[in-house]
This record gives structure tokens, sequence and C-alpha cells, in this order.
């Protein structure tokens, strides 16, 4: 997925879930939308260096998106991780179309919002539905994983997700009647190099994965890469595969 022409800044502070202030690099301090409503545990840092999107829609209230924030890690490097929670389902469809997520290859039909019915409750819905006359069904649920704890490691949600937790209910009735159904972990932070469950935020989601995995729902991860022309990102997509860790703890 290209990138329109994002411009640099400084991340002043971040206020309200949806806003924040950012110093361009000319001087100008504008606010931003900020398009990620959680917790944003390890990537709200004041002082760092963000991008932002533009926009010329008059209908719009602000004229400017969060999209990243460089993050500096232990050994030095700066690790960019993407704060726009809307772009990950656009990225993995990308990857999905284009054949890049190895074990979901070769189907011939993609369905987005796909509406699944749940027995004894309202019907819910998950991000793909993906079929083929050979392969049969298959729903795909999408995560974006942006928290890296000083273990090294990643882990989601970054706050307690009731609503994560009842897609992965969704995930595990599918399974178990006999249709295919995966949970994909988009990390969109280039610092991280495996995903486990964020047992200390959130115990009962910790819980769930790990049940679910044991009823047949398949846990995967991809890692986002950004492709930089000079030190400007351009483009971001589905790259390569991360371990899952189901069984890892963190403890501060």
């Amino acid at each position: 997925m290209d990138y329109p022409e994002l411009l640099p800044g400084t991340l002043l502070r971040r206020y309200k879930r949806f806003l924040a202030d950012v110093r361009l690099d000319d001087g100008r301090e504008v606010v931003a939308h900020c398009p990620n409503t959680g917790s944003m545990r390890g990537v709200n840092v004041p002082g760092c260096r963000v991008w932002l999107s533009p926009s010329d829609n008059p209908k719009r209230k602000l004229a400017w998106t969060w999209e990243l924030i460089e993050l500096p890690q232990p050994d030095g490097r700066l690790a960019m991780a993407s704060v726009q929670t809307g772009r990950a389902n656009r990225i993995v469809e990308e990857a999905l179309r284009a054949d890049r997520v190895p074990s979901l290859t070769g189907y011939a039909e993609l369905r987005r919002e796909a509406p699944v019915a749940c027995a004894g409750e309202k019907a819910s819905r998950l991000d793909f539905r993906l079929d083929d006359p050979e392969r049969g069904t298959a729903f795909v649920e999408v995560k974006q994983v942006t928290l890296r704890e000083p273990d090294g490691h990643g882990y989601f949600p970054d706050a307690v997700s009731e609503r994560g937790r009842k897609h992965l209910e969704v995930l595990m009735d599918l399974a178990e009647a006999g249709q295919r159904a995966v949970l994909l972990f988009c990390v969109a932070h280039e610092g991280i190099d495996a995903v486990a469950p964020a047992e200390h935020l959130d115990p009962a989601y910790a819980r769930a994965l790990r049940e679910a995995a044991t009823r047949g729902v398949e846990v995967l991860a991809q890692r986002c890469e950004i492709r930089r022309e000079g030190k400007r990102p351009v483009a971001i997509h589905l790259g390569e595969g991360l371990p899952v860790d189901l069984e890892r703890r963190f403890t501060a």
C-alpha cells in the first residue's frame, strides 16, 4: 500500500483519544487526527518523530492524520510503527489478493466484513471471508500489534479488549463447526520479532487465545515492512511471518 506524501514532525502530546499536537519540521504546530482509539501503550511517546498525511477535503475538521512514529530501540536503532489502525485491514487485504500470506493462498474469492451467524447471539462480522470451490471457506480476523515491551517481544492487546475476546469466541465456534478460522496478527512495529498474548494487561484475552488455539483456530503473525525513499516512508506492506508464543508471559 502506497502512502500519500507524508510530512515529518515531532509529537507534542496525544489527548482526548482522537487528537495529537505535532510540531512540523517547518515550525508550524498542528492538530492531527489520531486514528487509534486504544491505549497506544508504547507508541504514544512525546518527543519522537512522527509522520502525518495531509488532506484537502473541506468536509474534514482536521487536515492532518497521524500515520507513523519512530521509536528508539535498545540497540540505538529507530523502529517505525504504524499508529493508523484503519490501514491494517487494507494492508492484509492487499497481501491476501497477492498471495503473500503463505497459508492463505489459492482462494478464488475474498469478501470484506463477512457476517457470521452465531448460535444464540446476534450476527457478528469478521474482517475477511475467503472462498474457493476446492479449498472451501476460511474466515480471517485481523488484529494490529504495536506494543513492544522491554523484553523485546510484541504483545496483544495493549489494554483490556472485550471486543477482541468476542472475536475469538466467534472464531472458536466456526472452527468447531468445521470451518477454517484464522486470527492474523498484523505486526505494525519494525522492532517486534515475535508475538505473545498480553496476559499482564488482559488475562481473560490471553486465556481465550490459548483456548482458541487448542480448539482449532489458526493463529498467525506477519510483520509490516515499510519502504522508504531516503528517510521518508512511501509504502507499507505485509512481509515475513513471525512466531507466536502463546505461553510467553511478560513480567515487568
